[in-house]
C-alpha cells in the first residue's frame, strides 16, 4: 500500500475525537518546541494535554505564550512516563483516539492528518505508529515502529538507516514507538493501558503485545514524520538508567506476555538473550546495574505470573498468526508485514 497523493481527508472522525498527550520530565526546552510544532497541525486535535512528572527545570512556565494554551496537569511526583499516559487517557472520556508524543519529537506539520487518514482508510487496524527520523541527523531514521523477536528481545526498527527511501509504504510492525503512536481509546483501555510498574522503557512495546493477542492490529504509517532526539533527559539508550528499566522489562515482558506454545519453544533463546546481555553490560562496566536489573525482574515474577494468567485467559489471537509478526532468527533485522 503507497502513501496517499492527495491531501488526507479527516472529515468524518470530528475533531473531538482525537486527544494528544505529551508527558514531560525536565525536558523544558524541549517541550515548548513540540507544543509549538504541534499546534501548527493541518489538522488539529481537540485536546492537547501535558503531563508534568514534577519537572524541577521550570517546564511549563512559558507555555502560557503559546498561540493555543495546553491542559496541563502537574503532578507532585514523578510517577514515570507509563502511568502519567495512563492518568491523561482516563481524563479524555470525550476523545476516541489518543496521541502519545515525547517532549523531544517534533511533528511535519501533516503528522496529525496522514494518521488520521490512515485510521479512515485501514480500519482493521487499531493502533499507528509514525516514521521518525533523526533530529540531530536527519539523513537518518530513528525508527519505524518497534520490532519484537521471539527471545524476547527489543529493537527500533531501522533504526540509524539511511532515511531517504527507506521504507515508504504502510506495513504492519508488530507494535509502534509511544514517542509518536496514535491509539483508539477504546482498546488502550481493554487491555489497562500501559503497565504503570515499567516506570519507562518498553512499557509501549508490552502494551503492543497485549493488543495483539487480543486480535489488534498496528500499521506503520510513513506519511506521518517527527524528527525525534530520544532519551533526552535519561543520558541516553546505554545510561544506567535506560539498561535498568529496559533490560528488567523485557524479562516481565516476556513472561507476562508469550503464549504457552512459544513461551517454551523460544525459553532457551530467551535465557541466552539474558545471558549475553549480563556479559555485554558487564564487559561495558555496567555490571552493577545489569545484574541488579536482572535481578529485580526475578524478584517481580510473582506479580507478573498473576498477570499472566489474567492475559493469556483473554487472549483472542491465534499463536502462529502472532508468531508471524515477531522477528526470527540470529540475523532477522525486522519483519516486513505488507498491509
Amino acid at each position: 500500500m503507497d502513501i496517499p497523493t492527495e491531501r488526507p481527508s479527516c472529515r468524518g472522525l470530528g475533531k473531538e475525537g482525537i486527544a494528544v498527550v505529551v508527558v514531560n520530565w525536565n525536558d523544558g526546552g524541549n517541550l515548548k518546541k513540540c507544543l509549538t510544532a504541534l499546534v501548527k497541525q493541518s489538522y488539529p486535535p481537540s485536546r492537547i494535554i501535558v503531563v508534568d512528572n514534577a519537572s524541577k527545570d521550570g517546564s511549563l512556565k512559558d507555555l502560557e505564550r503559546l498561540s493555543v494554551r495546553p491542559e496541563v496537569f502537574a503532578l507532585t511526583e514523578n510517577v514515570g512516563f507509563a502511568a502519567a499516559n495512563n492518568l491523561a487517557v482516563n481524563l479524555v472520556k470525550d476523545c476516541n483516539w489518543i496521541a502519545l508524543l515525547n517532549p523531544d519529537a517534533f511533528p511535519e506539520p501533516n503528522w496529525l492528518a496522514m494518521l488520521v487518514d490512515a485510521t479512515k482508510r485501514n480500519p482493521e487496524f487499531a493502533f499507528f505508529g509514525s516514521r521518525m527520523l533523526s533530529a540531530t541527523q536527519p539523513t537518518l531514521l530513528d525508527g519505524t515502529g518497534d520490532v519484537y523477536h521471539v527471545s524476547g528481545l527489543v529493537k527500533r526498527r531501522n533504526h540509524n538507516h539511511k532515511a531517504e527511501g527507506t521504507d515508504m509504504r504502510y506495513e504492519e510492525i508488530f507494535s509502534p514507538c509511544a514517542a509518536a503512536a496514535l491509539y483508539r481509546r477504546d482498546v488502550f483501555l481493554e487491555v489497562g493501558g500501559f503497565d504503570a510498574c515499567y516506570f519507562c522503557y518498553s512499557e509501549d512495546v508490552d502494551l503492543g503485545f497485549r493488543l495483539r493477542l487480543n486480535g489488534y492490529r498496528c500499521l506503520y504509517v510513513p506519511g506521518a514524520v517527527v524528527r525525534h532526539i530520544g532519551s533526552a533527559t535519561t543520558g541516553g539508550q546505554h545510561s544506567d538508567f535506560a539498561v535498568y528499566h529496559g533490560h528488567r522489562n523485557l524479562v516481565w515482558t516476556y513472561f507476562k506476555n508469550m503464549p504457552r506454545p512459544l513461551f517454551w519453544l523460544y525459553l532457551p533463546q530467551h535465557i541466552l538473550m539474558n545471558v549475553v546481555s549480563l556479559i555485554y553490560f558487564s564487559l561495558r562496566r555496567q555490571t552493577r546495574v545489569i545484574w541488579k536489573a536482572k535481578w529485580d525482574a526475578l524478584k517481580g515474577l510473582p506479580r507478573i505470573l498473576k498477570e499472566r494468567r489474567r492475559i493469556q485467559e483473554t487472549r483472542r489471537v491465534d499463536v502462529w498468526e502472532l508468531r508471524r509478526v515477531m522477528a526470527k532468527g540470529l540475523l532477522t533485522r525486522h519483519v516486513r508485514q505488507r498491509a
